[in-house]
């Protein structure tokens, strides 16, 4: 069973998510949290596999929320929920940690389905957020240009495992990956894993993240 935590301000939108889930044979929904502080402390007691995370709550936003849990050592991955495709903290929120964004306008099996990619350790980002991410990279880059330290990291990568980590970063599956790379998918796992092993992150979403900012990939690039 897959261990849930939502976490919302708005009791319609908790119950409403809380139902859903339940309702799938293989999710339970094992707390619920008004804001930032009570989702981390959620955490902390119910261990969850999944952290549906509003943005914009009282007390603690989630945003710092995030952040917190990810820099605690949970297993926890964070699925962000948000009514705006353009909300400001996308960027941030990835950077903190989260291992992805569904808007709150998706369909019950979209959540489902957001759910279960999220707590298997795949990224999970909307169309629309993911082109606002590629241009949050564009305009950093272009202000600051890549991070030497990240660069230098990429060494400990063998080719082909760089080779991985940039069609991670354009957004392929490992399926996609495996038939780009004419390999099994099986060794592309094994890949994928070495990477976030290697460079000390925790997810796909993270490795797409680095991977824009240590200059690997260039948006359009």
């Amino acid at each position: 069973m897959i261990r849930v935590v939502v976490t919302d301000d708005q009791m319609m939108v908790r119950e409403g998510f809380s139902v859903l889930l339940n309702a799938q044979p293989d999710m339970e929904v094992v707390g619920e949290a008004v804001d930032g502080r009570e989702a981390v402390e959620a955490v902390a007691g119910l261990d969850p596999d999944v952290v549906l995370m509003d943005i914009r709550m009282p007390v603690v936003n989630g945003l710092e929320a995030t952040r917190e849990i990810c820099a605690s050592g949970s297993a926890a991955r964070v699925l962000i929920l948000t009514t705006y495709d353009l909300d400001e903290y996308v960027y941030q929120a990835l950077r903190a940690g989260a291992s992805g964004f569904l808007l709150k306008d998706a369909s019950a099996r979209q959540l489902a389905d957001g759910v279960r990619t999220v707590a298997a350790g795949e990224a999970l980002l909307a169309p629309t957020v993911t082109r606002r991410l590629i241009a949050e990279f564009s305009r950093l880059s272009a202000v600051a240009g890549p991070r030497a330290p990240l660069r230098e990291r990429i060494g400990d990568l063998t080719e082909r495992e760089t080779q991985v980590l940039a069609l991670v970063a354009r957004g392929l599956s490992n399926g996609e990956i495996a038939d780009r790379l004419v390999v099994a998918e099986s060794t592309v796992k094994t890949h994928v894993s070495r990477v976030l092993v290697k460079l000390g992150l925790r997810d796909r979403t993270q490795a797409a993240v680095f991977a824009y900012e240590s200059g690997l990939v260039t948006p359009g690039g």
